[in-house]
């Protein structure tokens, strides 16, 4: 597991300190099931509250030196956000049955506006995130996201994710180079070299993968076609087969190519939150297994998917608990002293974003 080369700690420098999770799985079913049943009464109206519910639950049961974070937002943000949204949707899908020419520019004018979402929501979700009582902050523009999100998005894709490390970089350094905990700056360098060392094995997957699936699907292919003539079979069955191997190899893909996914999504976080640091001198970390990450997400999906859904809460749980446990940060200095100052000049930052918030549109 390869993460990000960093610069040896100080003699006498503190050590990292690691987050925990505090919550339990029968704790968080209990709010689950009541956000379920009143979203299915409401016809799909109290999902904005039970968002709220959902998110206050696990921000208050993230723990780092002592104290939990905690999550501003309100139901009705939140709601505001989706009608907006909702309204738009409605007024594009009108506009596109009196004349399908409106679609092309609505379609132009989304892609032009996504960047400026892109970053509102960064900033709302950082601003009603708070910490020792100072909030967070987002401080990136739509240009930025237009460059790190879109055009990074798109280059990976052309170049059929060999250049995905590049947008990993440019996406996590518009992230951490723009985010602030009251007035102190978050800043993230992630090395090439090191996105591209974990970036190989999801590489090799994929590639390997590929090539047994497409020889998979030759040999099935010739073989189908020979039982066809000995079995005579008739061209209701012939296509019946074919399908059924077209799918088949479809989903092995698919699920290889989740399974890559993870791993390279548990190696970027560990190079990016690795060369992580608060106000220049406070080191981030994350050392999560790439395989045991993976295990986690995959057997999170068959055991919700076997309980019809019943062990949601149960998986959500895991999955905090595992990350939270293996992220921290090293406070260089006496961390009561460094989280006093902070609190100090941030408290009036925080006061001001108390009116700025605005709604969530949840992107």
């Amino acid at each position: 597991m390869a993460v990000a080369e960093r610069t040896p700690p100080a003699v006498g420098a503190a050590q990292f300190e690691r987050a925990s999770f505090t919550g339990s799985a029968s704790e968080y079913f209990g709010i689950w099931i009541v956000n379920i049943l009143l979203t299915i009464v409401t016809v799909g109206i109290y999902s904005a509250w039970a968002k709220v519910r959902r998110k206050r639950y696990f921000y208050g049961n993230t723990v780092i030196l002592g104290r939990a974070f905690e999550y501003h937002a309100t139901g009705k943000q939140i709601f505001i956000g989706r009608l907006i949204v909702i309204a738009f949707l409605i007024a594009v899908n009108l506009l596109a049955a009196i004349n399908p020419l409106f679609s092309i520019v609505t379609t132009v004018l989304i892609l032009i506006a996504l960047p400026w979402l892109i970053k509102r929501s960064l900033r709302f979700n950082a601003r009603v995130t708070s910490y020792r009582n100072v909030r967070f902050d987002f401080v990136g523009t739509a240009g930025g996201a237009f460059v790190s999100v879109l055009l990074g998005s798109l280059v990976a894709f052309i170049s059929f994710g060999i250049l995905a490390p590049l947008a990993s970089r440019w996406l996590w350094r518009y992230v951490f180079n723009n985010f602030r905990y009251g007035d102190r700056p978050f800043s993230a360098e992630p090395r090439l070299g090191a996105l591209y060392r974990v970036w190989l094995v999801p590489a090799l997957m994929v590639l390997l993968g590929g090539l047994v699936f497409g020889f998979i699907a030759i040999v099935g292919a010739v073989g189908i076609g020979a039982a066809t003539q000995d079995a005579e079979l008739t061209e209701q069955e012939f296509t019946a087969i074919g399908v059924a191997t077209i799918y088949l190899v479809v989903f092995a893909a698919f699920i290889l190519y989740g399974l890559a996914g993870l791993f390279y999504r548990a190696g970027v976080r560990n190079v990016v939150w690795s060369s992580a640091r608060l106000d220049g001198r406070h080191e981030l970390m994350s050392d999560l297994s790439r395989t045991r990450y993976a295990w986690i997400a995959i057997t999170n999906v068959i055991v919700t998917f076997l309980t019809l859904g019943l062990m949601r809460p149960w998986a959500a749980v895991r999955m905090a608990r595992y990350t939270n446990e293996h992220a921290g940060i090293r406070v260089n200095g006496d961390p009561g002293e460094v989280l006093s100052s902070i609190e100090a000049s941030g408290a009036a930052i925080s006061a001001e974003y108390m009116d700025m918030e605005g709604f969530d549109f949840g992107f």
